[in-house]
């Protein structure tokens, strides 16, 4: 009898253990209106290449993963504030936003590119906006380069909730031109932007990392979520997630 007690207690701790181990949910955040990143199906379902990064990091690690979609502009503030644990949202790492908020190794590198109508008589993505229009997404890299080097050239900045949204006044030719990270930019430009727009052109010198988002002093999950994307990236997943999306190496 003691011992089909003392193995029903042994069952229920190793129970008790399992239930503890798949209980942990990690909450991620992405925008959703970041194609091919990150965007929202007609069956109002999260799709893109940090949506799926977000999943095989939460596999490697072992958790659940809970994916949300945030608007942008208060996606920083939504997690210092703990709606969420980590943002996997193809946000840069910048030493402003270093100030705020901590964040893992990169997990994709990308240029600034600007794109233009067809037909528009611009030819450098630097120097000929003055008295132009440029679009860009509001609290972004490229809002913050064209506020800094546009705007004091002489062009006039106008930005947006979303990359959608300034790419849509620019087939509609109510601006003359929109900067933003180059993936999403050309995927636009190959699609939806095909009969109206091209890429114009990198912009030099602005390659910067991608990274995910943590609170500051989340230390033990940004290395965890540091050591499952090296493991990524070295057993091949990394790779097979990539050539969904791309036909080049954006790591």
């Amino acid at each position: 009898m003691k011992n089909v007690v003392r193995f029903a207690s042994a069952c229920a701790l190793v129970v008790a253990g399992l239930s503890t181990a798949q209980a942990e949910v990690l909450k991620i955040a992405t925008e959703g209106a970041y194609p091919p990143f990150n965007y929202v199906d007609s069956d109002n379902k999260l799709h893109g290449f940090d949506v799926d990064i977000a999943n095989a990091l939460c596999e490697r690690m072992k958790v659940e993963c809970t994916i949300v979609a945030q608007d942008w502009e208060g996606i920083i503030p939504a997690l210092i504030a703990k709606k969420y644990d980590a943002v996997v949202a193809s946000m840069i790492a910048t030493e402003e936003r270093k100030q705020k908020i901590a964040f893992t190794n990169h997990y994709y590198r990308t240029p600034l590119s600007v794109a233009v109508a067809k037909d528009s008589d611009i030819t450098d993505a630097q120097t000929q906006f003055k008295g132009r229009t440029v679009g860009a997404q509001a609290s972004s890299t490229q809002a913050i380069y064209a506020e800094d080097v546009y705007d004091k050239a002489g062009a006039d900045v106008k930005l947006y909730p979303t990359l959608d949204e300034a790419n849509s006044d620019l087939a509609a030719g109510r601006v003359d031109g929109v900067i933003a990270d180059k993936f999403p930019l050309l995927a636009w430009v190959e699609t939806a932007g095909k009969d109206c727009c091209k890429i114009l052109g990198d912009v030099a010198g602005t390659t910067a990392d991608a990274s995910i988002a943590v609170r500051q002093g989340d230390d033990a999950l940004r290395e965890r979520l540091n050591k499952a994307l090296d493991e990524i990236v070295a057993d091949g997943t990394y790779k097979k997630i990539s050539s969904r999306y791309f036909a080049f190496d954006i790591y």
